[in-house]
C-alpha cells in the first residue's frame, strides 16, 4: 500500500514544487504586465522601448483610439460571431462523437476501431491543400462556417469519452430497463452529471476560437471579414512599415506601440472575464477525463 511520505523530505519537496509553480506563474504574467504597462505609458518612453513592467506616465489615448477604430470593432464582432457559433457546434459534435465511444465493447463491438480512427485523425491530418480545396468546393470560403465546421477537437473527444466512462454502468442499465433510449440517456442522465467536463471543454473551445487566426488567414480572402486576432496580426506586420499620411495625422500624439499593445490587451480581456467562472470546473474535468483510457 502506498503511504504518504512525512517529515523534512516532504516539506522540502512541497517548498520546491511551490517555488517552481510560483516562478512559472510569474513568467507567464510578465508579458501581460509589460503589455499593460506599455499601453498606458506616454508616447516618448513607449516609442523608445523604455517601459518595463510599470507604466511611465499615464495615457489613455491608445485605448480611446482602439475602441473607436471601426476596423477593429468589425473584427471584434466577427470574433464574437465565430465564438458564439463555433463553441456550440464544437461541443455538440464532441458530445455526439464521445457518447457512443464511451460504451463498453459488449454494447458497441466496433468501439476500438472507431476510437483508433478518431485518434488517427489527431496524429495525421488530411493536409492544408485538401482542406482548402474542400472549403472552396463547398462554397464556404469567406464564411464563418469555414472557421467552425472543419474537424472535431479530438483531444476534447478523448477527455469527454473518458469522463462518460466514469459514470457507473448501473445508472445506465437502470435507465435502459425503464425504457430510456439513447437520446434520453444522453440528455437526461449523462450530460446533467457531466457539468465539470462540459465547462472545461467549453472553456477550451472558447479560447481556441477566440485566439485562432491561421484558419482565417487561409479561408478568408476578404480582409473586412478577418477576426480580431487576424486584424491584430496585420497591425503587427504594419509596425515595420512607415504610416501613410492619414494614419500619421491620426496617430500624431499616440505611440504605435502603445496602440498595438492596447489592442492586444483588449483582445485578452474577454478570456480574463470568462476564465474565473469556469476555473473551478477545470481541474476536476481534466483529472477525471484523463483517468481512464
Amino acid at each position: 500500500m502506498y503511504r504518504r511520505t512525512k517529515g523534512p523530505l516532504m516539506t522540502i519537496g512541497v517548498i520546491v514544487n511551490n517555488a517552481i509553480l510560483l516562478i512559472a506563474a510569474a513568467l507567464s504574467l510578465l508579458p501581460i504586465l509589460h503589455i499593460i504597462a506599455v499601453s498606458f505609458s506616454e508616447n516618448a518612453p513607449a516609442n523608445a522601448n523604455l517601459v518595463g513592467l510599470i507604466p511611465i506616465g499615464f495615457n489613455l489615448k491608445a485605448y480611446a483610439e482602439a475602441v473607436t477604430d471601426s476596423k477593429m470593432l468589425v473584427a471584434l464582432v466577427q470574433t464574437i460571431k465565430r465564438t458564439a457559433l463555433g463553441v456550440p457546434v464544437n461541443m455538440i459534435l464532441t458530445i455526439l462523437c464521445a457518447y457512443p465511444l464511451s460504451y463498453h465493447k459488449k454494447d458497441f463491438p466496433m468501439r476500438t476501431f472507431y476510437s483508433g480512427f478518431v485518434i488517427f485523425t489527431m496524429l495525421f491530418s488530411g493536409g492544408l491543400i485538401p482542406s482548402y480545396i474542400l472549403m472552396s468546393r463547398l462554397n464556404l470560403m469567406d464564411t464563418l462556417w469555414a472557421l467552425v465546421l472543419p474537424g472535431i477537437p479530438v483531444f476534447n473527444v478523448i477527455i469527454m469519452m473518458n469522463f462518460f466512462r466514469e459514470i457507473p454502468e448501473e445508472i445506465k442499465e437502470a435507465a435502459m430497463i425503464d425504457g430510456a433510449e439513447h437520446f434520453t440517456m444522453l440528455t437526461r442522465i449523462i450530460l446533467p452529471t457531466s457539468g465539470a467536463v462540459l465547462a472545461t471543454l467549453t472553456l477550451f473551445c472558447f479560447v481556441g476560437h477566440w485566439n485562432a487566426w491561421f484558419d482565417a488567414l487561409i479561408y478568408m480572402k476578404d480582409l473586412t471579414r478577418y477576426p480580431l486576432q487576424n486584424y491584430i496580426q496585420t497591425q503587427v506586420a504594419r509596425m515595420t512599415l512607415s504610416p501613410d499620411l492619414e494614419e500619421a495625422k491620426r496617430l500624431a500624439f499616440i505611440s504605435r506601440r502603445s496602440l498595438l499593445f492596447a489592442r492586444i490587451f483588449i483582445s485578452i480581456v474577454p478570456i480574463l472575464i470568462v476564465y474565473p467562472f469556469l476555473q473551478k470546473y477545470f481541474q476536476t474535468g481534466i483529472i477525471v477525463g484523463a483517468v481512464k483510457g
